[in-house]
Parts: C-alpha cells; structure tokens; sequence
C-alpha cells in the first residue's frame, strides 16, 4: 500500500543513513542530516533504524494514508496533526487508512524526521533509496517529493502506539550551539593569533544553509602564513592545490566565512580547510536554522572519539528504553 502526497511542505526528501563507498567517485555519503533522529523515528515505529523515512524542511508535508500505520515525528519540533487533531513528537501515533498527517508551525529546530512502521519502499540507487538531487539518485526519480506523488510503503507488523522517548533522550543543539573542532591538514596555514580568534569569536548561521553546506557568518577573518603559492593554487592564500575534502570538513574560502561541508558536499577542490567537525556533531548542524548563534570548540582526537562513543551510548539508551 502507499501514501499520497496532498502538499510536498518547504522542502521534503525521502532519506536513509545514505550511500556510503562512492566517495571516491564524487558521490557523497547522502542520508538524513541528523541521522540519530532519523534512527529514533524509526525505533519508535518498529523499523530497522536505516529505513528509509522523510526528511521535512521548516515546514511540514500533508499526507493521506491509503492504510493502517503507525508513525513518528523526531527532529525538529514540528507538531504533527492527524485529522487535525494535535500529536506529540517523539512519540508513535496511530493513522488509520483514510486519514491525514499535517504539520502545525515550526517551533524549534530545522528538519524533522517522519517515519512510517514499514518504511519508505522506493527503489534503492547505488544501495540507499536517500534523494540525492544533483546526481539525480533515489527518492522519488531523484528528486524531492511532489503534489500528487504516490509513497509505496513495505510490509510492517504493527507494534503498539504509544511508546516515546523523554526529553533527556532527544539530542538537540544548545544556544549558542556549541560544534567541536578537529584541526586538520592545513590547520599550520593560519597564524597563531588567527587561529585563537577561530574559536574566540562568535559566528551564527548564514542563509546559505543546506544539504550541501552550512555557511558561518560575524567572525573575523583569517590570518594566514606567508608562502610562496605552490603552481596550481592560484594567487589566494585560502587556495590551495586541489585536495580532498572529508565530511564535515570546513573550508573558509576568502578567508572569509567558513562553510562546513554536510551531507550532499563536494568529496574535493582547491579551498583551504581548517579542520573538521566531529562526526558526534554533525546531526546538531542539520538542526541550525539561520541566524543560530554558535561557536567553534577546539578538541583533540580523544576527545573527539569519546564524544563518539558518548553518542553511540545515547542511542543505546533509546534502544534500552524502548526495548
């Protein structure tokens, strides 16, 4: 059976935990942009955590239901409706065939993460069924969803509705949002005295925020070493000869304003990268709406993979709670 789309919201895509292996061939990893809310969404609904759900932007989606389903709503605080009538989040919610899930505003957060007992059943590109629009992979012939695009859904057992986790299970960004920073290769390109100011100053969200990319603006800008420009990397100290980038990698072209690189980024090119956010981070960006303020915190290689293994711990802890 499957879901009928009455009104797509802002920006929705139909998401799993990605494509990982390619890489190296320019495809990036894709998936949701925070991947524990996604992963919970499903728990709640009775779905191996990598099914594919929907990842709604800002504004939420109305969907018929065309059979009985359980869902959830993680992420964002979006509050889902059905029939009008008021949902939690964070929480499995009974929809009877016939019905309608809508959204009211948005009241914190940015993405929201709809999951439905049996998950999103279109057909996998390269292994994930996750929208990668520019390489026109997965979802929904590559795209986002559309007025009047009908959602296949595979076979699920239904659980009973009800179950929810608690707030000090639910992983959202602080304000100021605080993102750890692992110093990288061309980290030595900056001054002493500019790569202080990196993490003294203060930097919130720019309007240029999305799958690709995250832009910070309000810092000031970089300092760099003096050197001769090797052949290939132009006259801007902020260029360099072109070099791989890493997921979550931070590159501040100009010098100016850093953009880190999410989920649909580049793999390379020929801008200067400072660094990088650990990966127990990256979910709380996909949650930044503009103007957020943050600021950068500089952290080392163990305390980056204790932050790991602390993540890894919650998700345990819903698995435990929701048994």
């Amino acid at each position: 059976m499957s879901l009928k789309i009455i009104q797509p919201g802002l920006s929705t895509s139909i998401q799993d935990l990605g494509r990982p292996g390619y890489f190296h061939l320019g495809i990036p990893i894709g998936g949701a942009m925070d991947r524990f809310a996604l992963r919970v969404a499903n728990m709640l609904v009775g779905n191996p955590e990598g099914a594919a759900g929907f990842e709604v932007v800002f504004m939420g989606p109305t969907i018929e239901f065309q059979k009985d389903a359980l869902i959830s709503v993680t992420g964002a605080n979006l509050p889902p409706k059905i029939d009008g009538t008021p949902c939690e989040t964070w929480t499995a919610i009974e929809v009877k065939a016939g019905q309608t899930l809508s959204f009211d505003f948005l009241k914190s957060g940015a993405r929201a993460y709809i999951a439905i007992s049996g998950g999103i059943d279109t057909p996998p590109a390269l292994g994930s069924r996750s929208t990668y629009p520019i390489g026109a992979l997965g979802g929904i012939e590559g795209r986002n969803i559309q007025e009047g695009d009908i959602i296949p859904l595979g076979e699920a057992d239904m659980i009973e509705p009800g179950l929810s986790v608690p707030e000090k299970l639910r992983r959202l960004p602080g304000n100021p949002a605080e993102l750890r920073v692992l110093p990288g290769l061309y980290w030595h390109r900056l001054t002493p005295a500019s790569q202080k100011q990196f993490f003294a100053d203060d930097w919130a969200v720019a309007l240029e925020a999305d799958r690709m990319g995250y832009r910070f603006k309000g810092g000031n800008p970089l300092e760099f070493v003096d050197r001769e420009q090797p052949f290939g990397a132009g006259a801007d100290p902020s260029n360099i000869v072109d070099g791989c980038y890493s997921y979550g990698s931070i590159q501040v072209p100009g010098g100016l304003e850093p953009i880190v690189l999410h989920r649909d980024a580049v793999s390379g090119g020929g801008y200067f990268t400072l660094g990088a956010i650990i990966s127990a981070d990256m979910d709380l960006i996909g949650q930044l709406q503009p103007h957020t303020p943050v600021k950068f915190v500089q952290v080392n290689m163990d305390q980056a993979i204790k932050a790991r293994a602390e993540r890894k711990k919650m998700l345990a802890q819903v698995r435990e709670h929701l048994g």
